[in-house]
């Protein structure tokens, strides 16, 4: 099993519910082929750095985890056919971007006690 991390853009006219909605259909895909979410981020509605389909925001959502690699084509082909996701991209983590990770999300929690 590799670890990957997955960052999505999701189109800024989604209501709340219909945006978790969404980020809940891929957590599904991952979790029903086998891999194991590490962490999970909502990173909000940003400004984009040039627009998209006429859009200049989106809603950013980060989600780390495990898996065989014959799960990332799978996963690629359900965000090309979802026209919620305006912009994807997954990336396999090499042991540096791990330990990074692990360092980062630390940082993140130790924040959220104060």
């Amino acid at each position: 099993m590799n670890q990957y991390e997955t960052v999505f853009i999701l189109t800024p006219v989604l209501s709340d519910v219909q945006m978790k909605e969404a980020v809940e259909k891929f957590k599904g895909i991952l979790q029903t082929e086998g891999a194991e979410i590490v962490n999970e981020e909502n990173w909000g509605l940003k400004k984009l750095a040039y627009p998209i389909q006429k859009k200049s925001t989106g809603f950013y959502q980060l989600i780390e985890f495990n898996a065989d690699p014959t799960l990332i084509k799978k996963l690629e082909v359900s965000f090309r056919r979802d026209e919620r996701v305006i912009r994807f991209l997954i990336f396999k983590l090499d042991k540096y971007a791990a330990e990074y990770a692990v360092k980062r999300r630390s940082v993140k929690s130790t924040k959220k006690e104060d």
